[in-house]
Parts: structure tokens; sequence; C-alpha cells
């Protein structure tokens, strides 16, 4: 993996504002024990898309290892959490899950609607994948060093699967067009998110 995901596969147009790294650190069981539930969410999702699109094969073979990706992550994170005598404590809205949620479109072609789905996970991934890699860089836990690489490496691929499997079911033009007008709508919500101390996003 390229120690430059975002500018090469991502194309994520904004980056993380530099401050949140250092308030991670200081903030590493909130920020665990947010990720634990991104983790679970992201697991979660992947199961929804299996149950509403049951008909697209190869959408269920792929989300059915996902989830099982997924789920292997947010034990891992648990471990993380145990490690350093932490709980899992409560789980708290992703407002800028919430927000890009907001732009997957209803009604109309069937497939659009998927398309839109699988995009907007594409693009949650690659903003973990960012904030993956702004700590595996950055923090001075040697353990949470290697975890978080391994992570980065993981969600870029996330991030690819997502995006090719909506080119399965919609034209190419049609999701590259869909994908930057969400870049953009994504970029807009980070630029008005301030960094907190108990969010992994």
């Amino acid at each position: 993996m390229s120690s430059q995901p975002t500018k090469t596969i991502l194309r994520l147009h904004l980056p993380t504002d530099p401050r949140w790294v250092n308030i991670a650190e200081k903030n590493i069981e909130e920020i665990l024990v947010d990720h634990a539930y991104c983790e679970q969410k992201a697991a979660t999702s992947g199961i929804s898309l299996i149950v509403k699109y049951p008909d697209k094969t190869r959408l269920v073979e792929e989300m059915t290892d996902l989830v099982a990706e997924e789920w292997s992550h947010f034990e891992r994170v648990m471990a993380e959490l145990k490690k350093r005598g932490y709980g899992l404590g409560r789980n708290r809205p992703d407002e800028y899950v919430v927000e890009l949620t907001k732009h997957i479109r209803k009604g109309g072609l069937r497939e659009r609607q998927l398309m839109d789905h699988l995009l907007v996970n594409a693009l949650i991934e690659a903003r973990s994948c960012e904030r993956f890699k702004l700590l595996w860089k950055n923090i001075q836990d040697e353990d949470l060093q290697k975890f978080y690489y391994e992570l980065m490496v993981s969600e870029a691929g996330h991030y690819v699967s997502f995006v090719k499997l909506a080119k399965e079911y919609m034209p190419t033009e049609v999701v590259d067009a869909r994908l930057q007008e969400l870049l953009e709508i994504e970029a807009d919500i980070i630029r008005n998110l301030e960094p907190r101390p108990d969010r992994m996003h």
C-alpha cells in the first residue's frame, strides 16, 4: 500500500484538519470506542444491503465477505479497548454519516438507489482510510500504529470494492459522474464539522 492512498486511490477533495490527530491521540479511549461502533455499523450496513438486494448475486457474495471482515475489525478494536482497561462505552450519533446518507436518492430506478448506497459506503470507507493513515503516521503508540496501518490498507480495499460493485449495476460513466458529485458533497460535510475528541469521523 502506498503511503499516499488519499491522493492515488481515494480522491478525497478535502484532507482532514491536522488538529484532528492531536485531539484523537489525547482521547484515544473515546476514539477507540467510536471506532468500535463504526465497525459495527459498517457490518450492519453490509447486512442491510444483502437484505434489500438479495437478487444481486455479486453484491450478496461481496457483502457477505465484507460483513465478516468488518465484524473481525470490531473484535480487534474491542481487544485494543480491553488491553487498555477500557469498556465499550455508549454509542453516539455519527453526524458525518447521517449527513452523507441524506444524499442517497429515493425513488427512480432501483439500480440508481443501489449505486448511491454503494458510493456513500465507499466514501465512508475512504474517509476512514484517510483517518487511519493519520493515526498510523502520527500517534506514538507502536501497537496502534501497526493496527491502524493494517486497517488503512483494508479500508482502501473496501472503497475500491464498493465503487467496482456500483459499476456492476450502472454504467461506468454514470457511476464516475455521481462519485464526483458525492466527493464534493463529502468535502462540504467535512468542512462544516468541527474536529471532536470522541469521533472517528
